[in-house]
């Protein structure tokens, strides 16, 4: 009798034994073939290995975690309160086709799409690009690559392919966007842009040049302290006052050049240009002009902002949650060397022409003079 239960409790065991065997095994093949669909490939991936991101963005580090947090419109309705809803008034006026048609397949999985962008901030440097991206990241709809890809002028042999698996997934409804500076002086990028997608919508933040270079050589100086004089960069000869166009720093604020080149792909209606100078004196209302050339709802407004006084340009409120308002890095709002009045003067006198050329192209007048 007592062997025969003991006999019983041996067989138990190894039934046991074998339905934990056939368990583990479903759970390895399940996970097996659930990674072939693509499905556990849903981590967020580094940009790209030769360079470090640019994030140079906030100095507060939930950064990280609202990259990884889901976008609202994949929480349910009954998660998102009456006044996040009430927020979004709709933008008034007719738009351009968002959303067209990718080339090669998207790659997809539950979190949704990668795709190429929609919209991209083309330039200009120094102008205040960043601000713009951080303030447009505010909107749920808006999903874009924080770092800088430089696919049009640095990367472009690397493919279209390589270029979309850099973009965040973006569900349908959202935008997929990118900001890089220099595509707006690239000869090559417009061809490129238009290549992958001639509907793109394209926002150039533009900036009184003489201040622009100014500020451009600012940021060389603090990465390059024996760089040599603003004037005598800016000059070809001291005596003559002539300008030196060859720098960087000079040629990059000769929009109008720089325009005729992509007007040369894309129509005028595809462009929004954005005033430096405005973005930091009435942050909201240049927001609200981005918003409506997106066809987005204006979410973002006056109660997301408030001015620095120390940094000298808006900052984001601080978010539910976090314990310090949202401002961009130390990098931004250095304060400018001295550059002699005539100097400045030679330089104003210089872009004028161009300036007013841009106006009329633009159909804006900045009022830089």
């Amino acid at each position: 009798m007592g062997c025969s239960g003991c006999r019983v409790r041996l067989n138990f065991g190894k039934v046991l034994s074998k339905v934990s065997v056939f368990f583990t095994m479903v759970l390895i093949f399940t996970y097996f073939f659930y990674c072939l669909a693509g499905l556990c490939d849903s981590a967020p991936r580094a940009l790209y290995s030769q360079h470090a991101p640019d994030y140079e963005v906030l100095d507060d580090p939930r950064r990280v975690l609202d990259e990884l947090r889901p976008s609202p419109r994949l929480l349910p309705e009954r998660n998102r309160t009456v006044s996040e809803d009430a927020a979004q008034v709709d933008a008034p006026g007719q738009q351009l086709p968002l959303h067209v048609p990718s080339p090669g397949l998207p790659v997809s999985n539950t979190f949704g799409t990668k795709r190429v962008p929609q919209a991209i901030i083309i330039g200009v440097k120094k102008g205040g690009t960043r601000a713009l991206l951080e303030f447009l990241r505010i909107h749920p709809d808006v999903r874009a690559v924080g770092a800088e890809p430089h696919f049009f002028d640095r990367f472009y042999d690397k493919g279209l392919e390589w270029y979309r698996n850099l973009m965040p997934r973006t569900l349908d409804g959202q935008i997929t966007m990118e900001k890089t500076p220099s595509y707006f002086v690239t000869k090559e990028a417009p061809t490129r842009v238009c290549t992958m997608n001639c509907q793109a919508k394209l926002i150039v933040v533009v900036r009184d040049p003489v201040t622009r270079a100014v500020s451009d050589y600012t940021q060389t100086l603090s990465k390059n302290p024996g760089l040599p004089s603003f004037q005598s960069l800016a000059l070809k000869n001291s005596t003559t006052g002539l300008i030196d166009t060859t720098w960087s720093a000079v040629r990059i604020g000769l929009y109008a050049k720089h325009l005729e080149n992509w007007l040369q792909h894309f129509p005028l209606s595809h462009f929004l240009f954005v005033s430096g100078e405005r973005l930091v004196s009435d942050p909201a209302g240049e927001m609200g002009r981005v918003q409506d050339f997106l066809g987005l709802k204006r979410v973002v407004s006056d109660k997301h902002f408030y001015f620095n006084q120390t940094k000298g340009f808006p900052c984001l409120k601080k978010p539910e949650g976090s314990s310090r308002p949202r401002c961009l890095g130390k990098s931004k709002g250095r304060p400018h060397p001295q550059i002699p009045a005539e100097v400045l003067q030679r330089l104003r006198d210089f872009y004028r022409p161009f300036n007013h050329r841009f106006y009329q192209m633009s159909g804006q007048d900045f009022g830089w003079d």
